[in-house]
């Protein structure tokens, strides 16, 4: 009877102090991640604005040139 006491203590214990050690490792990655990550999303929102710009400049180029323009043969 105290072995099982024992057995279900320990292995309580091994759970919760797993819990506790998965919750710190997994605060460290985040906090180890996190200013790399806020980097890179700055990185994409300027080349998104950046594709946004060239896209609104080629279509305003294509927009003001006239439609289609024929060719004069000079004869």
């Amino acid at each position: 009877m105290i072995f099982l006491v024992f057995l279900v203590g320990s292995l309580l214990g091994l759970c919760l102090g797993a819990l506790v050690c998965v919750r710190f490792v997994r605060q460290g990655v985040t906090e180890d991640l996190n200013p790399k990550l806020s980097r890179m999303q700055g990185q994409l929102n300027t080349i998104e604005a950046e594709l946004a710009y060239m896209v609104s400049a080629r279509y305003a180029e294509i927009n003001g040139r006239p439609a289609h323009v024929p060719r004069q043969d000079s004869l």
